[in-house]
């Protein structure tokens, strides 16, 4: 962006003193236009309290890293530039105040994924296609009186005019135009912010991986949060094992879990990093994670899907039983592949940093169950079993796992129970595993002489006792993956027991909860509908059922839910975010004629 842009979005007097501020750039090129409109914002000392940058580009775009010696910004840009892949990048500078959501893919058309509300685009059309598609693309997330900036082409103003934008007839090298439909262009409107009145507080309910990182997401927007768990502290339940890993996934086809697992893995990466800056340590290793295969073939396919989608060495690379034997260093079964940057971490430790840069944001109420919720018609209620209120907060959200479905009344029973046991091990020939190996099972270094392995997998068991069958179960798993793991089974182990949440479709809750009354109400007319057709419960979220996945999903979970309230652009796309919707099981039942 030029100066001539900024001023065809009259700025920087257009952000001035607004919460938040959408520039869409429909192709990042050379990262200029991002570069100028921060400096523009950094010099404004009536800036918007957060600036957005979303912008698009291909695989060949991350091959421009900008130079590192040119201006600060510019280094800034360059230590935070992402991996060479195909995502929705998300990258964090001036303490989250100013946002780059770069997406990256193979199609010129990869914006039209994204789901946000934009104040000012910069559109870089180009002049051998026609520009409609675009236009009406762009028009689908205008604000209200948005405007475009574009160089002038004999065809564009009348495709924008046709997608409700007036252009000024005065440009000539510049085309400027403002979004002012005088009919209706779009089915849906782009996300606003929640409706709040006064104070911006939350109440979250569930101090695990899900909830820490919702009040660390919210406070660091400026929100007040009150943070309520059953237990005396965080992370005691299933977010309380000794060690957990973390890794992103590759299939034969980029399926929807593999592209949500990639974007949440570098995001949290990210996140993990900001909190090792602040000086809490996460008790993260180093030295990447290694996958071994289920059978020869798979190897062979993974092998063939890690070359097919172009993913860098640093990011996952097939590793044959040599190489396998090399990374572990003890004898494994077959080979696999191998993720450099993948490893393991505390779930705990993660949670406490989480805590602790929410500052006096965070109110912590421990020791406290939520018997339930209700709204009075201006804001959520928490009460205990005694019909005490906790708190009371315009938005609530639930990310007590299990406990979720109870408390908002989830049509259809959607979430399931699943206890896993671990297994510790001391003085085995696990002691020379040099990384934590996953596959039928896992088995993670804990300490010199100390091996974690696990975990079984017991849907709808509520034993909380350590079972015999339990170890034996790992171990057998162990012996498959590493067949040099020779154990007797019959001596007592230690072990702990925690309970997963999971759906049955084996994807996350992720974001705001269906008004499930008003739309049983109107069962017929929705039988047809999609998600934004959905009546939404106001102010109520949810970031639960997230699996064994909770140390990867959890921080991007929490970005999209505060992304939500906020009415910021989404930090995925909407198809993935459609598939992580707490709606989706009431959408399929209204598509069914469950109601009707």
């Amino acid at each position: 962006m030029t100066d001539t842009f900024l001023q065809a979005h009259d700025l920087p007097r257009a952000w001035a003193r607004r919460r938040t501020f959408t520039i869409a750039d429909t192709q990042f090129g050379d990262g200029r236009a991002f570069l100028a409109a921060w400096a523009a914002w950094r010099a404004d000392p009536a800036r918007c309290e957060r600036l957005h940058f979303v912008s698009a580009g291909s695989i060949a775009t991350l091959d421009r890293a900008p130079p590192a010696d040119v201006g600060p910004l510019t280094t800034l840009l360059a230590n935070a530039w992402p991996m060479r892949v195909a995502n929705v990048h998300r990258l964090e500078f001036e303490a989250g105040r100013v946002v780059l959501t770069l997406i990256v893919g193979e199609n010129a058309d990869v914006l039209n994924k994204l789901w946000l509300r934009a104040d000012a685009f910069n559109l870089r059309a180009d002049r051998t296609v026609d520009p409609s598609a675009t236009c009406k693309a762009l028009a689908r997330v205008a604000a209200d009186h948005a405007t475009l900036a574009a160089e002038a082409q004999p065809t564009l103003q009348r495709a924008l005019e046709a997608a409700g934008f007036v252009c000024d007839p005065a440009t000539k090298a510049i085309l400027t135009a403002r979004f002012a439909p005088r009919w209706r262009v779009r089915r849906h409107e782009p996300p606003l912010p929640a409706s709040i009145d006064g104070d911006r507080h939350a109440i979250v309910i569930g101090a695990g991986l899900a909830g820490c990182a919702v009040s660390a997401r919210l406070t660091a927007r400026g929100w007040r949060v009150t943070l309520v768990d059953r237990n005396a502290d965080v992370a005691r339940d299933a977010s309380g094992n000794p060690a957990g890993v973390f890794h992103p996934i590759v299939w034969r086809d980029d399926s929807i879990a593999a592209r949500l697992t990639r974007a949440a893995f570098l995001y949290a990466l990210r996140h993990w990093t900001e909190l090792e800056d602040a000086g809490h340590e996460l008790r993260r290793t180093r030295d990447g994670l290694l996958q071994i295969a289920d059978s020869p073939d798979d190897a062979l396919a993974i092998a063939d899907a890690i070359g097919r989608f172009g993913l860098p060495r640093d990011y996952a690379v097939a590793a044959t039983s040599e190489d396998a034997l090399r990374i572990a260093g003890v004898e494994v079964a077959r080979g696999g592949w191998f993720f450099p940057r993948g490893g393991a971490i505390s779930p705990a430790s993660v949670c406490a940093a989480q805590c602790a840069i929410s500052g006096e944001r965070l109110t912590r109420r421990f020791g406290t169950e939520v018997a339930r919720v209700a709204h009075d018609g201006h804001a959520w209620r928490a009460f205990d079993s005694a019909g005490a209120l906790i708190a009371q907060a315009p938005i609530v959200v639930l990310a007590n796992a299990h406990d979720a479905k109870r408390l908002a009344a989830l049509h259809g029973d959607p979430t399931r129970s699943v206890r896993g046991q671990l297994t510790i091990l001391d003085d085995t020939p696990l002691d020379a595993l040099r990384v934590p190996v996953i596959g039928d099972g896992y088995a993670l270094p804990l300490a010199p002489h100390r091996t974690l392995t696990g975990a079984t997998y017991d849907i709808d068991s509520t034993d909380r006792e350590i079972r015999a069958a339990g170890h034996r179960e790992n171990l057998e798993r162990i012996a498959r993956m590493l067949p040099a793991s020779k154990f007797d089974a019959t001596q007592p182990f230690e072990g702990r027991v925690a309970f997963r949440c999971v759906t049955s479709d084996r994807m996350p809750m992720i974001g705001q909860l269906a008004d499930e009354i008003a739309a049983r109400a109107d069962a017929k007319r929705l039988s047809g509908a999609w998600p934004l057709d959905l009546p939404r419960a106001a102010g109520l979220y949810g970031a639960f059922a997230f699996g064994s996945r909770g140390l990867v999903w959890s921080a991007l979970a929490a970005e999209l839910i505060a992304s939500q309230i906020e009415g910021e652009p989404w930090p995925i796309e909407r198809e993935l975010a459609e598939a992580l919707d707490p709606a989706r099981f009431l959408l399929r039942a209204l598509r069914h004629g469950d109601f009707t």
